[in-house]
C-alpha cells in the first residue's frame, strides 16, 4: 500500500510539472499572438490572416487555464488536450511547408510535453 501510494504522488508531482510548463508555454505564446508585432509577421509569413493569429492566441490562453484549474472536470481537459495536439500538429506541419523541418524544434518538443503530461493526467485520474 505504501509503494502504491509512493507511486501515485511521484505521478502527480510529473503530472503537474509537465502540465504547468506546458500550460506556460501555451499561455506566454497565447499572450505574445496577441500582443507581438512579430507574430504577426510570423503569421503573415506563413499565410494565415491577423484574425487567425488572434484567435489562436485565445484559444490557447484558455487551454492554458482549463489544464490548470483542478476544478475542470477531466472531460473538458481532454478537449482540450485535444485541441492543443491539434495546434502543435498544425504548426508542425505549416512550419515545415513554408520554412522546411529545422524550424519545427519547438513543436517537437512540446508535442513531447503533451504527450507526457497527457499519459501521465490519464495516470492520475483514473
Amino acid at each position: 500500500m505504501v509503494v502504491k501510494n509512493q507511486k501515485m504522488k511521484k505521478d502527480k508531482i510529473i503530472y503537474w510539472v509537465l502540465t504547468i510548463l506546458l500550460s506556460l508555454s501555451l499561455a506566454l505564446a497565447g499572450i505574445m499572438y496577441i500582443t507581438a508585432p512579430v507574430m504577426a509577421t510570423g503569421f503573415s509569413h506563413l499565410g494565415f490572416p491577423a484574425y487567425f493569429r488572434v484567435e489562436l492566441g485565445v484559444a490557447k490562453i484558455i487551454g492554458a487555464v482549463v489544464l490548470l484549474l483542478p476544478v475542470i472536470p477531466g472531460r473538458v481537459k481532454e478537449w482540450a488536450y485535444i485541441g492543443t495536439a491539434i495546434v502543435f500538429i498544425s504548426a508542425f506541419i505549416a512550419h515545415t511547408s513554408v520554412d522546411g523541418v529545422r524550424t519545427t524544434t519547438s513543436a517537437i518538443i512540446f508535442i513531447g510535453i503533451w504527450a507526457a503530461s497527457f499519459i501521465y493526467f490519464n495516470k492520475v485520474s483514473r
